[in-house]
């Protein structure tokens, strides 16, 4: 195995390191994320009453996500007005 010595800055080493897990090795971390598939790979993966059925799934968790934050709001508006 060929081995490479490569110089980055700080930042992108501490960015590099978070995404290392315990038992990786920075090569290893590397070629993870060297990987990676882009999502446009992915366009058209959920089709028909499937991608339907996740479309509403999806979007009934942000209205329930988005309810559930303005009653938060409204609690803190309420307790800075007491």
């Amino acid at each position: 195995m060929t081995v490479k010595t490569l110089t980055v800055t700080e930042e992108a080493y501490n960015i590099l390191k978070a995404a290392k897990g315990p038992q990786d090795s920075f090569s290893d971390t590397i070629v993870r994320i060297g990987n990676r598939k882009p999502i446009s790979e992915f366009f058209g993966a959920l089709k028909g009453e499937q991608g339907e059925r996740f479309e509403k799934a999806i979007m009934d968790a942000r209205k329930r996500r988005n309810s559930a934050h303005r009653k938060r709001i409204a609690s803190i508006v309420n307790a800075f007005q007491e």
